[in-house]
């Protein structure tokens, strides 16, 4: 069986949709709820540099104290950054999808498709009725 984690809350209508994505194509992840059970530093660091993204566009601002933190700073480094989200895991956005295809920050959920070692799938539908239809491509 394919090796699938999502880094998912359960509370968030994106991170349940991606989670039946996945499971839609037949796949059954392993779930880590990183509300209870928070990656590490050294794993959160990693996560980011497999996705290509700077630390800052994993940063949640709604919902979290983001604003209160003042984390807009341009003064905060990144491993401060790093620090607030391991402080406060409600600053890391959801869901995060690392499949043998890639490590994704999965907003909207559809995007979980590009990195999901399936044929293409049936259509399916999300929880807002919106219906998801994959085009089959897949990263190489």
């Amino acid at each position: 069986m394919t090796e699938i984690t999502i880094y998912h809350n359960p509370s968030c209508g994106t991170s349940r949709n991606t989670l039946a994505l996945i499971r839609h194509g037949g796949l059954e992840p392993q779930v880590i709820e990183y509300l209870k059970t928070p990656p590490s530093k050294d794993r959160l660091r990693a996560l980011i540099q497999s996705m290509g993204i700077p630390v800052r566009a994993l940063l949640r601002e709604k919902g979290t104290p983001y604003a209160e933190l003042r984390l807009e700073d341009p003064k905060w480094s990144d491993e401060d950054l790093l620090d607030f989200m391991l402080a406060h895991p409600i600053l890391i956005n959801r869901p995060i999808v690392v499949t043998p295809l890639g490590t994704r920050l999965c907003r909207p959920s559809e995007a979980v498709l590009e990195i999901l070692p399936t044929p293409k799938l049936t259509p399916f539908t999300k929880e807002d009725g919106q219906l998801v239809v994959d085009e089959g491509v897949r990263r190489a």
